[in-house]
């Protein structure tokens, strides 16, 4: 099977690149983020035309996730990130797809800080890590995709001095991940790039793009019972380089 994630960045402008890229990769399971559409305005027929069934949790101009199956009805398990029943950002939402568990997120960003954002990305983090720990605990094989908003480790940046104050990189928030990480998951790109750079996302400005000033932000997360089974992974790089394209790009396992 193979499971992606993709923060689109929009994903009604952007629906072109997204058929196309599925078109092309033919994936079986898509993790999408930052929707930036409400619930009506996510474009379910058309994605039905290209075969994919699909759950998702819409917001209005932020936010929102989608998680999509190819020739398949995602089972709908849950739409919010438990432990706070106030947060109405749409930023976790999970699905049953063909024997696995997927849990598709988009962690805030955090800027700028300190601040009430960043206050909020270790709370809403920290969350994660709860929920992480209760699925862990069922046993069943799970997948935790999206975009974290963290950069786990010097390597998975660019060198660079430009985002030594941001939240992306602090210890508090790498501390996080260590933490989750800790709980047994397996960080797949890691776990098949080895010490190897991997970019998932290049900011519009500064060129950065062009000259390959990347940063991963992007990870799936393994339980017990799909480590082994790991195949193969990778990031479609290319896919940024399109016209119109995220500054994401698709982010994918095989198991």
């Amino acid at each position: 099977m193979k499971i992606a994630t993709f923060n689109i960045n929009g994903i009604n402008r952007r629906l072109p690149n997204l058929m196309d890229w599925l078109a092309d990769n033919a994936p079986d399971v898509v993790c999408l983020q930052e929707l930036k559409a409400s619930q009506r305005q996510f474009p379910a027929r058309a994605l039905e035309d290209a075969g994919y069934g699909a759950v998702w949790k819409g917001e209005s101009t932020w936010n929102g996730v989608a998680i999509l199956a190819r020739d398949a009805e995602p089972v709908l398990t849950r739409d919010t990130l438990p432990g706070d029943a106030d947060d109405k950002q749409a930023r976790y939402i999970e699905a049953a797809v063909n024997g696995i568990l997927i849990g598709c997120l988009y962690a805030p960003n955090g800027n700028p800080r300190p601040g009430p954002k960043f206050d909020y990305k270790l709370k809403w983090t920290q969350r994660l890590l709860d929920h992480a720990h209760d699925l862990w605990a069922t046993g069943l094989p799970v997948v935790l995709a999206g975009d974290y908003n963290i950069v786990p480790e010097p390597r998975d940046i660019y060198e660079t001095t430009s985002y030594k104050d941001n939240a992306l990189v602090t210890s508090e928030a790498r501390d996080l991940f260590r933490r989750l990480v800790a709980q047994g998951w397996s960080d797949a790109i890691r776990q098949k790039f080895g010490e190897e750079t991997v970019y998932t996302f290049w900011d519009y400005m500064r060129n950065r793009w062009p000259r390959n000033a990347g940063l991963r932000l992007d990870h799936l997360l393994l339980s017990h019972p799909l480590i082994g089974k790991l195949k193969s992974a990778g990031v479609d790089k290319s896919v940024r380089g399109k016209d119109g394209a995220s500054d994401h790009a698709p982010v994918w396992i095989k198991v």
